[in-house]
């Protein structure tokens, strides 16, 4: 076990004692799950079910990440357990990649085949009035010949996705800057940019927040607004929450950062961090073409 390594010794593979955090976790994300399909389905309880498992959950991992951070700066961790973590979080990005890959493949199969194979010949005795255009912009014309989609309004690249590609941009710039600093033992610089690089991922957040207000209350798009609204919100919606999460992420890599952690050469917990930022940096280039243009 990893305790019976003297200290400051570095064990060749480090096995973790028996932990109660997997078992927490699974707890906190039950009552997540459980008060959410409560709540949706118009159980008054479920938020307070959802509000539960969330606290149970961030609480444990603040004690997991803790404890982690603890063994690898008391020297536990090999090269070894390095690589180890480099696996599981290229594994984890993947992850993230197929996750996206299935939004935008709904996109894709609605505007390249579903639309034009409901326009066909076959299906206009079904729905004559039925027209196979991209957006589905008009109620009663193109999503909803029976009228169940409102007519709403597009959004468009400019202004505000555009002022959020250039935030996302520089941010990754801003990072890039943050690794070389770190690199080359500039600590204070490394810091900087670093908090530079957190302030556009919250701007950029805010920026999305005033783009959903503005697609409601004045271009009625909504959730509910045929498939260019499913997809538009599903696909925006859960990056802008993956930015949310890697804005964390950096944030706790600075105050880490801050307390002296990582070295020049021993830095992979900033390293995977930096990878999650280009990652969303990445998928919000394709998003930006394919829903803002295209």
């Amino acid at each position: 076990m990893a305790a019976t390594h003297p200290a400051g010794s570095t064990p060749y593979y480090f096995i973790p004692s028996p932990s109660r955090f997997p078992a927490q976790a699974s707890l906190g994300l039950f009552f997540v799950i459980l008060g959410a399909g409560q709540w949706v389905n118009g159980a008054g309880w479920g938020k307070y079910s959802l509000l539960l498992g969330m606290v149970i959950w961030l609480f444990t991992l603040y004690q997991w990440f803790g404890q982690a951070i603890r063994e690898s700066e008391t020297g536990l961790y090999s090269d070894r357990i390095d690589v180890s973590f480099r696996w599981s979080m290229s594994w984890f990005i993947f992850s993230e990649v197929m996750f996206f890959a299935a939004f935008f493949g709904a996109l894709y199969w609605a505007r390249v085949h579903a639309l034009p194979m409901l326009g066909n010949l076959d299906h206009q005795l079904l729905w004559p009035d039925f027209k196979a255009v991209w957006p589905s912009a008009g109620g009663g014309v193109t999503a909803s010949p029976a009228g169940t989609v409102e007519p709403f309004t597009t959004m468009g690249p400019f202004w505000l996705p555009t002022i959020n590609t250039a935030l996302l941009l520089t941010s990754g710039a801003t990072l890039t800057v943050a690794h070389h600093a770190l690199i080359a033992n500039e600590r204070a610089k490394c810091v900087a940019w670093m908090w530079i690089t957190v302030a556009l991922g919250v701007a950029f957040l805010f920026v999305q927040g005033y783009e959903y207000a503005h697609a409601y209350s004045d271009l009625n798009l909504k959730l509910s607004s045929g498939i260019f609204g499913s997809t538009f919100f599903m696909l925006t919606g859960f990056h802008g929450f993956h930015v949310f999460v890697g804005m964390l992420m950096l944030v706790f890599i600075t105050l880490r950062l801050m307390k002296g952690h990582f070295t020049p050469k021993r830095h992979f917990g900033f390293e995977g961090a930096a990878w999650y930022w280009h990652f969303v940096d990445v998928v919000w280039l394709g998003l930006y073409f394919l829903v803002y243009w295209l």
